[in-house]
């Protein structure tokens, strides 16, 4: 078996191996854990795991041209960068479960809605003495719409973010080592490329699981309030050890 081949599986393996990484599985929990939408819980794993191939692209190129490993300081560093970025997530989900989902009312942000033109045309589903029934209405508020279409930017930019910054950590960091191994250009090269499409792949197929329960879980009042507290208090607990537990 050629090395490039060889390369090619490998990185693929390691790729969705190091999709289920604690660390990674709490962040993207975390995040997820506000999706009320299958879809929208789905397109937060890609986007984590654009950002986290985006960064290793650009340390594995390093890594290429220097035929070193990252340093263990270095990787220390990202380690506890993570463990910070995991308790902010804690943080802000803590917040949510003591104001709502934003600026707005928490109806209103996760009822299905329109932005188009400068109005914000909702659906609120009610339930009257076992009749479930819709109302329809538009709202012109600029601060309401600043919140919708802020939340929605939001959260994509969160996942985005915090997918770079794992892309340094854990796994990863064993994943550059092995880079700095191969032979070949073409080796490394496969290797990276395969590695981020698996860790991509595996974070995107994670994180449309966890979304299915947590979608009709968003649907009720008390559930939105508990999974917000629950999610904020378990990141910020795994983000405080994990902190610990770097160099231990």
């Amino acid at each position: 078996m050629s090395e490039t081949l060889s390369a090619v599986l490998l990185g693929f393996v390691l790729g969705l191996q190091h999709a289920t990484d604690p660390d990674h599985l709490v962040a993207v929990a975390t995040i997820v854990s506000r999706e009320r939408r299958f879809r929208d819980g789905a397109v937060v794993g890609a986007l984590w795991g654009l950002g986290h191939t985006a960064t290793l692209a650009l340390a594995g190129g390093v890594v290429v041209l220097l035929g070193r490993p990252v340093p263990a300081p270095l990787a220390a560093g990202f380690e506890l960068l993570v463990a910070l970025v995991i308790v902010g997530l804690g943080a802000l989900r803590l917040a949510d479960a003591f104001r709502g989902f934003g600026a707005a009312p928490a109806e209103h942000l996760l009822a299905d809605h329109d932005h188009g033109g400068r109005a914000a045309f909702h659906s609120h589903l009610h339930r009257h003495d076992g009749t479930a029934h819709a109302h329809p209405h538009v709202h012109p508020s600029r601060r309401l719409l600043a919140a919708l279409g802020g939340a929605r930017r939001g959260l994509a930019l969160r996942a985005l973010g915090v997918g770079a910054v794992h892309g340094l950590a854990g796994t990863a960091a064993v994943a550059l080592l092995v880079l700095a191994t191969l032979r070949t250009p073409a080796g490394a090269l496969a290797y990276l490329a395969m590695f981020g499409l698996g860790s991509l792949a595996g974070m995107t197929a994670l994180t449309a699981v966890l979304a299915w329960p947590t979608a009709f879980a968003l649907r009720f009042a008390r559930a939105r309030r508990l999974l917000a507290a629950g999610a904020g208090v378990g990141a910020i607990a795994f983000g405080i050890l994990h902190a610990l537990g770097v160099g231990a």
